[in-house]
């Protein structure tokens, strides 16, 4: 309970912001995504933050993202890719989900083209209803 507390601490700070920073699809930016229910992926630290990357920008306020990790999975949930010093990362294809961007903290790094490309060619697979 005592996460939940400070989480709502942190939420109240955030929505305080009002100053989102611009921000482009592909970029990955550690955002505070919280503390969530269940298996949604959460942030971690004093201002539960978690890498998420740009999957599609609606405005400069709004933008649909994809959580990152550093647990290597190799299913159809999870793509793998670099995007620093070569360190693998896993985009959470299943926990795409949509952001405020008074979320964002800041950018640590970019999305190739190339991986960009098929990242959502296997989203599109991943969605098709």
């Amino acid at each position: 309970m005592e996460e939940f507390d400070l989480l709502n601490e942190v939420k109240k700070e955030t929505n305080k912001k009002n100053y989102p920073l611009h921000f482009k699809e592909r970029e990955i930016y550690f955002i505070r995504v919280g503390k969530n229910i269940g298996f949604e992926q959460n942030g971690k630290g004093e201002y539960f933050l978690r890498p998420v990357l740009v999957l599609r920008k609606f405005s400069k306020y709004f933008f649909v993202g994809i959580p990152l990790t550093s647990q290597a999975k190799e299913d159809m949930f999870h793509f793998k890719f670099s995007f620093r010093n070569n360190k693998r990362s896993y985009a959470i294809l299943s926990q795409i989900r949509a952001f405020d961007a008074n979320r964002l903290e800041r950018k640590i790094g970019k999305m190739n083209n190339d991986d960009f490309l098929e990242l959502k060619k296997r989203l599109k697979e991943l969605l098709k209803l």
